[in-house]
């Protein structure tokens, strides 16, 4: 019997409380650089990222997933390039394709908002989610060697990228 699929969608406002739970529970050292968000908790959506700069992965009622896809700089010269700036996937939803799903809803959102290019920055030692994007055509173009310091280790920033 196959398991149902997750349903891909743009967030609504309404998911502010259920992104931000689901932000704070995938967080770890292995993807992100800031440290885990401590109560009062601000909310999710902000005037930079709002809901349709989302793309949400959702399994019976429940979000298990989103990405983020915005612009890498505000200057007119680089409005043709899109970026991930984040992805997180539930611990219950891992392993059943919704974080190759999600970055694949990016991709096809970039392209209609008739972006060329469309790229990403993750941590050197984030090994599952590059093997995600070199298996989704992203090719590493550059590397800050030991751009981060997270839990006493230098940690490598890496950008990826790829032509649409």
């Amino acid at each position: 019997m196959s398991q149902p699929q997750p349903r891909i969608r743009f967030a609504e406002p309404d998911d502010d409380d259920a992104l931000g739970s689901l932000d704070r529970a995938t967080w770890s050292p292995l993807h992100a650089v800031t440290p885990p968000a401590r109560q009062p908790y601000p909310p999710f959506f902000s005037d930079r990222f709002g809901p349709r700069d989302h793309i949400v992965a959702e399994l019976d009622g429940t979000l298990v997933g989103y990405v983020r896809l915005g612009h890498p700089t505000g200057l007119p010269a680089n409005a043709h390039v899109r970026q991930i700036q984040g992805l997180a996937v539930s611990d219950a939803a891992r392993g059943r394709g919704v974080g190759r799903m999600l970055v694949r809803a990016a991709i096809g959102q970039a392209r209609r908002q008739g972006a060329r290019r469309i790229t990403l920055r993750v941590l050197g030692h984030n090994t599952p989610a590059r093997a995600l994007y070199a298996s989704e055509g992203f090719a590493v173009e550059g590397v800050l060697p030991e751009e981060f310091l997270l839990d006493g280790t230098y940690v490598d920033d890496v950008f990826m990228g790829r032509a649409l």
